[in-house]
C-alpha cells in the first residue's frame, strides 16, 4: 500500500507533538498538513524544539475547503473538548478519523454534557464511533471508520480492570486511586500546572466528579457484567509524565499472585503492549513509550492491580496510531517501537 495521507488537526499542544513524534518517523504515513491556528506560519520545529532538524512542515489553519481534506486518508483531531464535534461533520464520508479529545466517547448525551459542562452538536454523528481501546476493542477498530480514542485515565484504569470484569471475578466495590503528571493538564500554564506550584505539591481533585468515570464504567458494562460500585480519585503527581492507579478490588474467592497473573496473561496474549510485571511497575519504565506496565498485590480476595502509563503516549497519542495501524491493515506495533530511559 502506499503512504497513508495524514492530517493532524491541533498540532501546538503536547497530544499533537506526541502525534508528531511518531508519525513522523512511522514507515506508512505522509504528514499533508498540521494546523494551529494561534501558530499559523511557524515552522513546526519552531513551536516544537524537540522536532528541530526532523520536519520542515510548517502549522497553517484549519482547511476551509474541501480539496485538501479529500486528498486524506486519515485525520487525528487532538483538539481541545468541544472542537471536534463541529469539525467531524464536515469531513469527507471516506475519510478515517481518530478524535483524541472526549467528544465523542460517551453514547449518553446527558451524561456527556453533565461531566464536560457543554452541550454536545453531533450526536447523530457519534452512534459511528468506535471506542478506541485497543486491546479490548480490536476486532471493532479494525473495521472502524470512526475512532473516539480513550481518556488516559480510562485506559490505565480499563488495563487493569478489564481481565477481571471479563471473568466475571469480582464482588463488591472498587477504588480506584490514579495519579498523573502536568502534562496531562496541557499544554497552557495554569496556576494549578505552573512548576513551582507544582514541584513539591501533592492533592486530589475532581473527586466523584472526573469526566472519566462514565466513559470507564460505560466500557466495563461492554467488557463484562459490570455492576460493583466504582469509586474513583484522582490526583496530581510532581512529575511532567506518567499516569499510576491503583485498583483495590475483592474477588469472589481467595486467588494468588500466580492465578492472577495467568488471568491477565490469557487475556493479554496477543497484546504486545501491556506487559506484565513483579510488584509495581514503575512510570519511569514506560514513559515516552506505548507501554501498559501492569502488576498485583494479593491477600486473600483482596486483590491490588497497579497499572502505569505514559498519559501522552498509551493514554493518547501511542494509542492514537496503534488504532490507525489496525484501520489501515497494519501490524499495531509499527512505527510505535519506542524505548524508554534507564534512568
Amino acid at each position: 500500500m502506499g503512504k497513508i495521507r495524514i492530517g493532524i488537526f491541533g498540532g501546538s499542544g503536547y497530544g499533537g507533538s506526541e502525534l508528531l513524534r511518531i508519525l513522523l518517523f512511522h514507515p506508512n504515513t505522509q504528514i499533508e498538513f498540521v494546523t494551529a491556528n494561534e501558530h499559523a506560519g511557524k515552522r513546526v520545529a519552531e513551536v516544537h524544539r524537540n522536532l528541530a532538524g526532523l520536519t520542515d512542515l510548517i502549522f497553517q489553519a484549519a482547511p476551509e475547503n474541501s480539496e485538501a481534506l479529500n486528498q486524506l486518508d486519515c485525520v487525528f483531531l487532538a483538539l481541545p473538548h468541544g472542537q471536534a464535534m463541529e469539525i467531524v461533520p464536515k469531513l469527507p464520508e471516506d475519510v478515517k478519523v481518530i478524535d483524541l479529545s472526549g467528544d465523542f466517547r460517551l453514547r449518553d448525551q446527558d451524561v456527556f454534557e453533565q461531566h464536560y459542562k457543554q452541550a454536545h452538536t453531533a450526536m447523530e454523528v457519534q452512534s459511528g464511533f468506535v471506542y478506541g481501546l485497543t486491546e479490548t476493542n480490536r476486532e471493532a477498530i479494525r473495521k472502524a471508520r470512526l475512532i473516539a480514542n480513550p481518556g488516559c485515565f480510562a485506559t490505565a484504569t480499563l488495563l487493569g480492570l478489564a481481565p477481571l470484569v471479563a471473568s466475571g471475578t469480582l464482588t463488591g466495590r472498587v477504588i480506584v486511586d490514579a495519579k498523573t503528571g502536568s502534562s496531562g493538564s496541557g499544554a497552557k500554564a495554569a496556576a494549578n500546572t505552573h512548576h513551582p506550584q507544582r514541584m513539591t505539591s501533592f492533592y486530589a481533585y475532581k473527586p466523584f466528579t472526573h469526566q472519566h468515570v462514565p466513559e470507564i464504567e460505560q466500557e466495563l458494562r461492554r467488557v463484562g457484567d459490570w455492576t460493583s460500585e466504582l469509586v474513583f480519585m484522582t490526583h496530581s503527581l510532581p512529575v511532567a509524565r506518567g499516569i499510576f492507579a491503583s485498583i483495590y478490588a475483592e474477588t469472589k474467592s481467595d486467588s494468588t499472585e500466580a492465578e492472577l497473573h495467568k488471568l491477565f496473561s490469557e487475556f493479554y496474549r496477543d497484546s504486545f503492549f501491556v506487559r506484565l510485571v513483579k510488584g509495581s511497575p514503575d512510570i519511569n519504565w514506560v514513559k515516552t513509550t506505548n507501554f501498559c506496565d501492569i502488576g498485583f498485590a494479593v491477600r486473600g480476595k483482596q486483590v491490588v492491580v497497579f497499572s502505569a502509563i505514559d498519559n501522552l503516549v498509551k493514554g493518547a497519542a501511542g494509542q492514537a496510531v496503534q488504532n490507525m495501524n489496525l484501520m489501515f491493515g497494519l501490524d499495531e506495533k509499527t512505527g510505535l517501537m519506542l524505548v524508554g530511559t534507564n534512568p
